[in-house]
């Protein structure tokens, strides 16, 4: 038969529900404070690193090509077609060989006008000559006519003062021949004056007419000048490197014909990124790979400017450099900054800039797991960066870019 229960007294309900929540509220505490699962990352696909202490060179690198010292840029004179193209790219030449030929009738008539006007100068400068020295024997003849009157007159008039004082004729008659010997005595003067204008403006005209000759004679020559122009000659020895043109073009004066370089001196020409140029100074020793070898030079100019993202640096070659070098080969440089001693120095991190901040994952000893740490950078190289604070020797820290996991604060890798 049924035996009846004893209902529970309230006092027991309450302190059955007073656990259950105390129950859970331990619970929820617990799962609170577990930390989130770290996420896993591939070990194959990092670049890691160990902190070292030690020496450390600095250097930066950039990609260049090598560069004739000497290059000589051949322009047109004048505008012309060209005709005849004798040569071409990689002919060794000397200094007057033909490069190419132009032709274009106006300047062959401009400097037959030229010779034409010359020639016509120089026959107006005959003709004046003779007019000038003509005039002046003229004038010198008729001189001489006045001479010889105002001599006469002078003795007339002599006589006739004599013959007055002596009564023999009137003293009218005598002032008369004295005043005629005076008129020509002022004619004689006057026509000497005549004579000096007369030959000094032959001169001048003359003169100025042989200036007008040397000034066509400038002309014509630079006429022929012109023309001889229109067969392109080289002025120095050396190699062809560009000609582009071909037949039947027509050049504007001012156009590029033709650049010759001397292939035996090259210098090499970096683009060192602008973020690595702020220590480069001249004279440090840069190490030039051509490919087929790697020689040693000097910086010997630096650009003042920056040119799309990078900074030209010329670096001196010595005279004998492996074989297959030559004009406009790709080559790669790498220039020594200096060398630190007793350093600590790590592999330069993914975006990593010299002196400042960065976050990186050092890895746990003896632990899959890898923390962020803060670290202080100081002077970098092409591969290597100094560390300033936040890491010792010893540490492996991850380099490779690490982005994709800036909201964790460690990574677990396998």
């Amino acid at each position: 038969m049924d035996i009846p229960r004893k209902p529970r007294s309230q006092k027991a309900r309450w302190a059955a529900i007073g656990a259950g929540v105390a129950a859970l509220i331990a619970i929820t505490i617990g799962l609170s404070r577990l930390r989130s699962a770290a996420p896993v990352v591939d070990r194959a696909s990092l670049w890691t690193d160990t902190v070292k202490r030690g020496p450390m060179l600095r250097e930066v690198k950039g990609p260049g090509t090598l560069v004739p010292e000497q290059i000589r840029l051949i322009t047109a004179d004048t505008a012309g077609r060209v005709e005849r193209i004798p040569l071409r790219p990689g002919a060794k030449v000397e200094a007057g060989t033909v490069l190419l030929e132009l032709s274009n009738p106006d300047v062959m008539l401009q400097a037959l006008d030229a010779e034409r006007q010359l020639a016509q100068a120089q026959a107006d400068l005959i003709n004046l000559r003779a007019t000038s020295s003509g005039n002046e024997l003229v004038t010198e003849s008729g001189l001489a006519s006045l001479e010889a009157d105002a001599l006469d007159a002078e003795r007339r008039a002599k006589a006739d003062r004599k013959l007055a004082q002596d009564g023999v004729i009137s003293g009218l008659e005598a002032n008369q021949q004295i005043e005629k010997a005076a008129q020509l005595t002022r004619r004689l003067a006057l026509e000497k004056r005549r004579l000096g204008v007369v030959s000094s403006s032959g001169r001048e005209v003359v003169a100025a007419q042989r200036a007008q000759i040397e000034r066509l004679k400038a002309v014509v020559a630079f006429r022929r000048k012109q023309v001889e122009s229109m067969k392109v000659r080289s002025v120095e020895h050396g190699v062809l490197s560009e000609l582009p043109l071909e037949l039947g073009q027509w050049v504007t004066p001012g156009s590029l014909l033709a650049k010759v370089v001397q292939p035996e001196k090259l210098k090499a020409v970096l683009r060192i990124p602008e973020t690595q140029a702020r220590d480069l100074a001249l004279q440090l020793s840069a190490s030039i790979d051509t490919r087929n070898g790697i020689v040693q030079g000097k910086v010997s100019r630096i650009s003042p400017s920056a040119n799309q993202g990078s900074v030209e640096v010329d670096v001196s070659l010595p005279a004998e450099l492996p074989r297959g070098a030559r004009p406009d080969l790709t080559i790669e440089g790498t220039v020594e900054i200096e060398k630190l001693a007793n350093v600590l120095y790590v592999g330069r991190p993914a975006g990593a800039q010299p002196e400042g901040q960065i976050e990186l994952f050092r890895l746990a000893r003896e632990s899959d797991e890898a923390r962020r740490a803060k670290v202080k950078l100081g002077r970098s190289s092409v591969s290597t960066v100094e560390v300033l604070e936040g890491l010792a020797e010893g540490d492996t820290v991850i380099l490779s870019d690490m982005s994709a996991w800036d909201q964790a604060d460690r990574v677990r890798l396998k």
